[in-house]
């Protein structure tokens, strides 16, 4: 019979399964605390061990790597083998991309050790749960931007709580990311806090299609009303779901669109903690479309538009932005139309 908790020890050996900018940043950050290992593709591992891996974002941290022995604040792998013996393997794979590694975390993972999903989406947990029988599966939440700024160089580009479900399993991690310094907070409410997430995440893809970085886009009007507008589709469906997503911002979920219409400047008077990011942050959306990788974006319109067929409820704009970024994927890395707020605007009411 699998133990209650991982095995008590002072430093938790923590196995990060998808070390891209959110894996790297959270093993990186949590390598005073934890024995941490980055499980990745070997083309970002190389490039980790080449150029070592640098945190930024309220200040800079440089930490050693390496792949095994001598001195190293991380240890780097690409086989899934790696994660064997941890008391924690966080997931940070792309939505995509996580019955692959459920698959082949399957066979590596000892009785007891705890996975906790860091990922965008509402189905991840189910999807690991339903592949890693008898290993306990617990949601997380990232609620910052990381952008990959160069090979080995992660910038944390806003703010914000970790969370994390709150049972006696979770607590050497807590523990451990609170050690780290990270903000985390247990929470009792995980599916509300994923559908307020998803609602946040719902600007993704507006700003992948407007090329600005975070701060810009979200200062115009015009960007903010198209979220609105996505914002009250998912809302509509979430309450045909019977779902009241939680409060992550300075308003209640059902309350975001009318903040979002405000004119510029009484938005950023009274939404500061929204705007409260630097000139780097781009959405994870952005990121992808410049480096040529497929997108999260089933897994974010693609879920309110599911959610809403579901109750016979309308989604053209969420349907109509989904569109828009597949044209951008299909047009390559770092190319496709770059839509300004009146256009987009005009782009998404024009469906409805």
């Amino acid at each position: 019979m699998p133990p209650t908790a991982p095995h008590s020890r002072h430093r938790p050996k923590i196995a990060v399964m998808g070390a891209g900018s959110i894996g790297c940043h959270l093993g990186g950050s949590l390598a005073g605390a934890a024995d941490v290992t980055l499980i990745g593709r070997p083309a970002a591992m190389d490039a980790l061990r080449e150029h070592g891996l640098s945190l930024t974002g309220g200040g800079r941290r440089v930490l050693r790597v390496g792949s095994s022995g001598g001195p190293a604040d991380v240890r780097l792998a690409t086989r899934p083998d790696a994660a064997a013996g941890a008391d924690f393997v966080l997931v940070t794979v792309k939505s995509a991309a996580t019955a692959d590694a459920a698959r082949l975390l399957a066979p590596q993972l000892t009785p007891g050790t705890v996975v906790v999903s860091f990922q965008n989406g509402l189905r991840n947990t189910q999807i690991l749960d339903s592949a890693l029988d008898g290993h306990p599966v617990l949601a997380g939440m990232v609620p910052y931007n990381v952008l990959r700024t160069s090979p080995g160089a992660f910038h944390q580009g806003s703010g914000g709580t970790l969370m994390v479900e709150d049972t006696p399993r979770a607590g050497p991690l807590v523990r451990a990311l609170a050690g780290a310094g990270l903000r985390i907070e247990a929470r009792g409410d995980m599916r509300e806090v994923q559908y307020a997430k998803l609602l946040m995440n719902l600007n993704n893809a507006i700003n992948a299609l407007s090329g600005l970085p975070l701060r810009d886009q979200l200062g115009q009007r015009a960007y903010r009303e198209c979220l609105a507008l996505s914002q009250c589709e998912a809302l509509a469906a979430y309450q045909a779901e019977g779902i009241r997503p939680a409060r992550l911002g300075p308003v209640p979920a059902r309350l975001t669109p009318r903040l979002l219409r405000l004119p510029d400047g009484l938005f950023r008077r009274l939404a500061a903690a929204t705007l409260a990011v630097d000139a780097q942050a781009r959405s994870s959306t952005w990121e992808d479309l410049q480096r040529g990788r497929p997108t999260e974006i089933d897994s974010l319109q693609g879920e309110v538009v599911a959610l809403a067929a579901r109750h016979a409820l309308p989604a053209p704009v969420n349907t109509e932005l989904i569109s828009l970024v597949r044209r951008m994927e299909a047009a390559g890395p770092g190319a496709g139309r770059r839509w300004s707020g009146g256009e987009l605007l005009a782009k998404v009411t024009s469906v409805r």
